[in-house]
């Protein structure tokens, strides 16, 4: 049921950034062949030798980091529809909800979790808030609220990525030996480092990306009326 859940959470995530940067088929093609690659490979068992050198699961995290370059560079501004990057912060609810289940069967530690050192659930409940505030009131959120909700957005997820790598059992474990993170390196939790997280973090970088795009134009343009006033 859980993992059903998670599938579930997996695909509306691809669903919503697919549609909301205009749907690039480069990412679709991308997508596919890294979502099945990861699939197959964690299903038979690969990342759960975590004994392997150098380990096995470096190879999520280097895909991951690979593929969100590619995909920021693909994706154009003019084909990003905002409302449904918004969307996809409702996500972090649901995926909280799934840690923490997780965390009940042993397979996450508490740090991980919104009982823990994860302050995630309060991005994925605002962004609820925020949806339903612009369905209902059909008004348009404030750059500079738009600004400081995505950076305070990148910045917890950000901090539950590192605890996250410290908390997984690697060379560099730092934290939660006696329940480590060991969710991610079965399938389908192996698409969270691999997926969802990537794409969240995405979505917050091409809006932060697009509302610093927008205010250099309107810069340039207030620039460039001004040396005509000059000339004039």
């Amino acid at each position: 049921m859980l993992s059903s859940v998670f599938i579930s959470i997996t695909l509306l995530s691809f669903a919503l950034f697919y549609i909301g940067t205009g749907k690039d088929k480069r990412f679709l093609t991308l997508t596919t062949l890294w979502v099945v690659l990861v699939g197959i490979v964690s299903l038979s068992g690969y990342f759960t030798n975590t004994l392997a050198k150098p380990p096995r699961f470096i190879l999520i995290l280097l895909g991951a980091i690979i593929l969100s370059v590619i995909f920021y560079v693909i994706v154009k501004k003019n084909q990003l529809n905002l409302s449904l990057l918004l969307a996809i912060h409702t996500l972090r609810l649901p995926i909280e909800l799934v840690l923490y289940q997780l965390y009940i069967e042993r397979k996450v530690p508490v740090l991980m979790t919104f009982k823990g050192w994860n302050f995630d659930i309060f991005m994925g409940i605002s962004a609820i808030i925020l949806m339903l505030y612009l369905l209902l009131s059909k008004n348009i959120l404030s750059k500079y609220f738009i600004l400081a909700w995505n950076i305070l957005g990148l910045g917890f997820l950000l901090f539950i990525i590192a605890i996250a790598i410290l908390s997984s059992p690697l060379p560099l474990q730092k934290f939660a030996f006696d329940q480590p993170n060991i969710a991610v390196l079965h399938f389908p939790y192996v698409y969270l480092p691999a997926f969802v997280v990537p794409l969240v973090v995405l979505s917050h970088i091409l809006t932060l990306r697009n509302y610093r795009r927008s205010t250099t134009g309107n810069k340039e343009l207030r620039h460039q009326s001004s040396i005509k006033r000059c000339k004039n």
